[in-house]
């Protein structure tokens, strides 16, 4: 199976014996084979790095919303330029985040242009939205591609908002959250996703699954992921984990390369 969101270069491995190379060891254990090691600032190159030295990680080019602020001012040729690299298959994670405070006009612009960027590209976009479902939609309907679309990470929204955006030819992804017990909107969300659209995914290091919770996250346990959606959805992990698999595929057509 794929993990399709992870942040490999934020997971701490300064007392792992063999560092980065026994996170990937374990995932593979778990059969784990690819991950999509996710950018959240252009200043740091430590998604493109790793996805140049491993050959079972891809990476993302992009700015976090929550970021934004700190480079204002990106341009669509900047992220095109970055993702000439063979190991770039997606633009992002970007978005809108109004959780913490209201969503900012530097968000917005640099939504837009991580949507310009894709869309020149014939590049996903990796879609981070908390709080700003609407206008997350609006600007995915006025500045971004009908040809190749993109994932809406780490889903917590509504399922109108997740019809929207599969409507608009996106994907939805569940982490380590559809595992906990009270996120009953997850569950509901998860039940009602098409299964051409699911995708499935840690955000690691954070929001570690069931029975991991409140520990650090790493790609193997996408498994339990994999695991819980499955359980909802009424079917086995084995089936969940081939879907998934394909709709990467089919979403991230740069990594068939």
């Amino acid at each position: 199976m794929i993990d399709s969101h992870c942040h490999l270069d934020c997971i701490d491995v300064s007392e792992r014996e063999g560092g980065v190379q026994s996170v990937l060891d374990l995932a593979h254990a778990h059969g784990v084979d690819r991950m999509l090691c996710i950018s959240i600032t252009l200043g740091n190159d430590g998604p493109r790095q790793l996805a140049r030295a491993y050959e079972s990680v891809w990476a993302t080019v992009g700015i976090h919303p929550c970021h934004a602020h700190e480079e204002p001012g990106v341009t669509v040729e900047h992220l095109l330029d970055l993702a000439k690299a063979d190991s770039v298959i997606a633009f992002g994670e970007t978005g809108l985040d109004g959780f913490h405070d209201p969503v900012t006009d530097v968000q917005r612009e640099s939504f837009v242009t991580h949507l310009e960027a894709g869309k020149q590209a014939g590049l996903p976009i990796v879609v981070h939205t908390r709080d700003a479902r609407d206008e997350t939609i609006e600007l995915i309907k006025a500045h971004g591609s009908t040809e190749t679309a993109g994932v809406l990470h780490c889903f917590t929204e509504s399922w109108e908002m997740a019809e929207q955006a599969i409507d608009l030819g996106y994907y939805i992804s569940m982490s380590g959250i559809v595992s906990f017990p009270k996120a009953i909107n997850v569950h509901e969300v998860c039940r009602k996703i098409p299964s051409d659209r699911l995708l499935i995914e840690t955000d690691a290091p954070w929001l570690a699954p069931v029975p991991h919770r409140g520990k650090s996250n790493e790609p193997a346990f996408v498994s339990h992921v994999a695991e819980a959606v499955a359980a909802l959805r009424g079917t086995s992990p084995e089936a969940i984990a081939e879907q998934t698999t394909e709709n990467f595929y089919r979403l991230f057509r740069a990594a068939n390369a």
